[in-house]
């Protein structure tokens, strides 16, 4: 609430003194207001507001004049957080003003009801300035805190949607507050799959590290979401820089070894000790363990995967084609992993092939060739086991990944 008070107070300052110094008034009154907005600029609020009333003072004011001294009286008791004297000034001077400046008093009203957390004016002059204009980003945070104090979250979440949908076809990007704002609200009224939508947002307009780690958590306990890509959902961790934990470096290598892909735990492995969250600690033997297993079986899987592949071209179904396709892709050897992959989609009698998609457009990815194609194939992923949701991810993080 301080830094929104600051932003207000702010704005009223700028548009007190830039009025002070635009209509000629007597001497014996503008002496004094310019004194004030010499110490309003220096940051003396109390001695500022103490020129305002040797100004309002004088006797014999014109209506100008005391327009003048109320907008100065308003900025300076609002900065010196007298917010009664600044609520008389700004109520004063609200009838007597007109268009943007009728929004902004009304703005700085509000403000000042918040200051004194009168809440049921706060939002009278809340509505007082949108109906005369107002839609600064400072008001809007205003009017979430005020409602948030109400907890009239659903208000909060009807409000922001509309702002994210409002921009959202006018072609433009969601405000990142209201995207935050939405989603908090969505929370607090237990609205799960509304949350995970307006989280998906903020990846796609704002792909910040943080917000990717916040999905990826919370991914995993989605209803429906199968314990088989537990793997996949580590990959996009590493990928989005939240991979960090030695438990984390231990549990994805064991699983992409598990999984047929020595290669890639080898590389995952070696990555951890890079980071040294391996090799180090009471756990650093266990970890030596692990690299140690992954690079035999690496050596291992090399030598034979041509004869498997081999063995798998045979088979009537594409399944062990896909597998290995992709293991070659693990190898940096997406030239022959991508061919193996559509062989095996091709081919058919696929146990899941939903899965197959993800892989070929993940295998794209990493071959650093056909981005486009690879978004066009990861978005085509179906299902509601996960693997659509991975496969819009993928996309996500290409489109940002450059």
């Amino acid at each position: 609430m301080k830094t929104l008070h600051a932003l207000a107070a702010a704005a009223v300052l700028a548009c007190a003194l830039g009025s002070a110094q635009a209509q000629a008034v007597r001497p014996e009154v503008g002496k004094p207001l310019q004194q004030a907005s010499d110490l309003l600029r220096a940051g003396k609020a109390k001695e500022a507001l103490a020129k305002v009333r040797e100004a309002d003072a004088i006797g014999g004011k014109t209506g100008a004049e005391q327009i003048m001294i109320d907008r100065m009286r308003g900025a300076a008791a609002q900065r010196a957080g007298e917010s009664g004297t600044a609520i008389q000034a700004f109520e004063s001077l609200f009838p007597r003003v007109s268009g943007a400046e009728a929004a902004q008093v009304a703005e700085q009203l509000a403000f000042a009801y918040s200051q004194a957390k009168d809440w049921p004016r706060t939002s009278q002059w809340i509505q007082k300035a949108q109906a005369a204009g107002s839609h600064s980003a400072q008001l809007k945070q205003l009017q979430a805190y005020v409602q948030g104090q109400s907890g009239d979250y659903g208000a909060i979440a009807r409000e922001s949607a509309a702002a994210v949908s409002a921009a959202e076809q006018g072609g433009r990007r969601p405000d990142e507050g209201d995207l935050l704002r939405l989603a908090d609200a969505q929370a607090r009224t237990n609205n799960s799959a509304g949350q995970t939508a307006t989280l998906e947002k903020l990846l796609a307009y704002y792909p910040k590290k943080e917000y990717w780690g916040i999905f990826l958590g919370r991914l995993p306990r989605k209803s429906g979401f199968s314990d088989r890509f537990a793997l996949d959902v580590m990959r996009l961790k590493l990928a989005t820089g939240n991979l960090s934990k030695t438990d984390d470096f231990m549990e994805m290598a064991q699983l992409a070894i598990q999984a047929g892909y020595p290669t890639e735990g080898k590389a995952i492995v070696d990555k951890g000790f890079a980071a040294g969250a391996l090799g180090t600690g009471p756990e650093a033997d266990r970890h030596k363990r692990l690299r140690d297993l992954a690079v035999q079986r690496e050596a291992d899987a090399k030598a034979s995967i041509e004869q498997r592949a081999t063995e798998a071209a045979a088979l009537k179904d594409g399944n062990d084609l896909i597998t290995l396709g992709y293991a070659y892709v693990t190898m940096g050897q997406a030239d022959k992993g991508i061919p193996m992959i559509e062989q095996g989609i091709a081919k058919g009698g696929l146990k899941r092939p939903e899965d197959a998609k993800l892989r070929l457009g993940m295998a794209m990815l990493q071959s650093g060739k056909g981005k486009a194609k690879a978004v066009q194939t990861l978005r085509s992923v179906q299902g509601n086991d996960g693997s659509s949701d991975l496969g819009r991810l993928w996309a996500l993080y290409a489109n940002h990944a450059g």
